[in-house]
């Protein structure tokens, strides 16, 4: 094959030749023309080659760009649906999580009120009660079945107020969980439906679509830094906990609704054992009040009896002292007898024999007084004191009874 370069280095030697009337010969005509023919020839072998491979290369890429269009596509597709689909289990939990929330809160609310009957209500009365019966006076200050009872009754409001509280702190926590869960899967949700917009977006977007562009930056467009796991990981976990959240909130409220019922029925079962205590020591106290009042009156009546016969032994002893005045002047007007008259007859006998043995009916009326002035002093005594008991035990019972059962009545222990 002649190669062109040639012809061309001889055609620019032409001129030179011309200058020395240089002439081709025939020969150099028909090579130079073979030449031509075979260059045509040649070029246009290779335009017809470059124009096929053109050809098949445009079709490979066409098939290529569509195939890759077509892949990408269907992953879109198939993207959107897990994304929709992860939605759905994501919109699935977040309905139930504001259900449990408010179901939440309201055992929350159920919690403060009970803690705040407990304190301000029931331990508060316990206690005015408590400190109304150290107010008791004399041997009615006494530890009995109702100080016990009160005092256990206090403990066990203290206990379940601490419980209660306790309960109510981990209610909180919960509720903040279920907060922070809720918002987790608002943000999940979020940024879901940003990326369902985008790529539905892409998805209807063809290569004769507007607003196309081509990217001319240095930094790479593929600005994705978390894998697919890590992606289905972290969209599994906010389903898994908020699951889990709402599981416990439920846990949660069941315990509460048997850590309730269990506490108001011990309580109200301390509150009726309080009671029956408060009622048997009013009883109790009535009935010893009732005999003291009837042996009240009987010392009275008593004392009254032995002042009557106080002033009948005075009276008596007054009158026997007048009987051995009479003995004692008749003696010694006997005294003044003349001479023989003056002499120890049955008289002076009977005169001397009467003053003694009324000396001694004297002496024993005198010591019978003595006894009985003693036993009404004693009879007074008793009755000041029977009066004092009588007044001890109207103080228990306007204390116990009418103060103490009065507030009682006003515990209402009941389920919030």
């Amino acid at each position: 094959m002649v190669n062109p370069l040639n012809i061309e280095l001889k055609n620019q030697e032409s001129p030179c030749r011309k200058t020395n009337n240089f002439r081709f010969s025939h020969d150099d005509w028909h090579f130079n023309n073979f030449s031509r023919f075979q260059c045509s020839e040649t070029q246009q072998q290779l335009a017809r080659q470059i124009i096929a491979k053109s050809e098949k290369v445009c079709e490979l890429s066409t098939e290529a760009v569509k195939s890759n269009k077509d892949a990408t596509n269907h992953y879109l597709e198939e993207r959107i649906n897990e994304i929709e689909y992860c939605k759905q289990e994501l919109i699935r939990n977040r309905n139930e999580l504001p259900s449990e929330i408010d179901a939440l809160t309201t055992y929350e609310n159920r919690l403060t009120h009970s803690v705040s009957s407990l304190r301000r209500n029931a331990l508060d009365i316990c206690m005015k009660c408590i400190s109304a019966r150290e107010h008791r006076l004399g041997i009615d200050l006494a530890n009995d079945s109702v100080e016990k009872e009160l005092r256990q009754e206090c403990e066990g409001i203290k206990c379940a107020n601490y419980l209660l509280s306790q309960t109510l702190d981990k209610t909180h926590e919960q509720l903040r969980r279920l907060k922070s869960s809720l918002y987790s899967i608002d943000r999940d949700l979020e940024d879901k439906e940003n990326n369902l917009r985008i790529d539905r977006h892409n998805l209807t977007l063809k290569e004769t679509s507007l607003n196309l562009s081509i990217y001319h930056g240095k930094n790479s467009l593929n600005a994705s830094s978390i894998t697919k796991d890590e992606w289905e990981m972290l969209t599994k976990k906010n389903i898994e906990e908020s699951a889990k959240e709402i599981l416990t909130g439920k846990k949660i409220r069941s315990n509460i609704d048997r850590i309730l019922k269990q506490i108001i029925d011990d309580l109200i079962k301390q509150k009726a054992a309080t009671d029956e205590a408060f009622r048997l020591r009013i009883e109790e106290t009535k009935e010893i009040k009732g005999k003291l009042e009837l042996q009240h009156s009987a010392i009275m009546r008593q004392a009254h009896e032995m002042t009557r016969n106080i002033t009948k032994l005075e009276k008596v002893i007054a009158e026997k002292e007048a009987f051995i005045a009479l003995a004692h002047t008749r003696l010694g007007n006997r005294c003044h007898r003349p001479g023989l008259e003056l002499t120890c007859d049955q008289v002076e006998k009977s005169l001397t024999k009467e003053i003694a043995d009324l000396r001694e009916v004297v002496t024993q009326l005198q010591q019978t007084l003595f006894e009985a002035q003693a036993s009404l002093r004693f009879l007074l005594k008793t009755q000041m004191q029977l009066e004092e008991d009588i007044n001890i035990k109207t103080n228990s019972l306007k204390i116990d009874e009418v103060y103490c059962m009065t507030l009682r009545r006003s515990i209402d222990y009941h389920i919030f």
